[in-house]
Parts: structure tokens; C-alpha cells; sequence
């Protein structure tokens, strides 16, 4: 473990007052953050680069300092941001899971709303 990841989990353990007394938390803590961290540079390096190639599909014409939008209209410009883009919606998805549409407590949170809905039902004609 390093210095700083053992100075963190030290300052933790003091401020939760040994509530929890293995180790195993932080580093589920901790590999969640280095996934989404891994995903978040990934999508700036999609940005950048797909911004590289937009940028020179632009040409300059070659009767002055106009600039030819012409390459903005076709396919390869875009086929990279295309292709790569289905590969980090796959990355982003193993990163946030399921949680991006079921969160861990949706199942208890969808129950309540019928519950609710069934008892304003029965209290309308009452």
C-alpha cells in the first residue's frame, strides 16, 4: 500500500473511530475511483484526438486564405469518433454498470412508489 493511500485510510479509520476495521472498503473504495478516473482520461483523449482530425479535415483552398469545409461532409472524418465512441460507451459502462439505469436501492425505491400509488388509490373513493 502506499504513503498516501495508507496516510488516507489512517485518517478514515481515526474519523469513523474504528468503525471499520478492515482494510477491504477502502480498496473497493479505491479501485472504483481508479476505474472511473481510467475512464474520465479516456473521454478526454476521444475528444482531443476526434478534434485533431476534425480540425484537419479542414483544408485551405488553394486561391487564398479560404478555408474548405468540404471534408467536414464526408465519412472518414467522422468513422474514428464513430467506432471509438462504441468502444467508450462499452468502457463507461463497465465502469458505472448497472448503476447507471438500476442504482443499488431503485428495486426499493420503485416497491415504495407502488405502494404509495396503490394506498392514494384506495383513500380517492373513501
Amino acid at each position: 500500500m502506499g504513503r498516501f493511500r495508507r496516510e488516507m485510510y489512517e485518517a478514515y479509520a481515526k474519523q469513523n473511530s474504528g468503525e471499520y476495521t478492515n482494510d477491504e472498503n477502502y480498496n473497493a473504495a479505491y479501485r472504483k475511483v481508479k476505474k472511473i478516473k481510467g475512464f474520465y482520461s479516456h473521454l478526454k483523449v476521444y475528444i482531443i484526438v476526434n478534434l485533431v482530425i476534425i480540425v484537419s479535415s479542414l483544408t485551405r483552398s488553394h486561391t487564398g486564405n479560404m478555408i474548405d469545409f468540404s471534408g467536414l461532409s464526408q465519412w472518414h472524418t467522422y468513422s474514428t469518433a464513430f467506432y471509438w465512441g462504441i468502444g467508450l460507451v462499452a468502457h463507461g459502462l463497465s465502469v458505472f454498470g448497472s448503476e447507471l439505469f438500476f442504482s443499488s436501492d431503485w428495486e426499493q425505491k420503485k416497491i415504495q412508489k407502488y405502494m404509495d400509488k396503490d394506498a392514494s388509490n384506495k383513500n380517492k373513493w373513501e
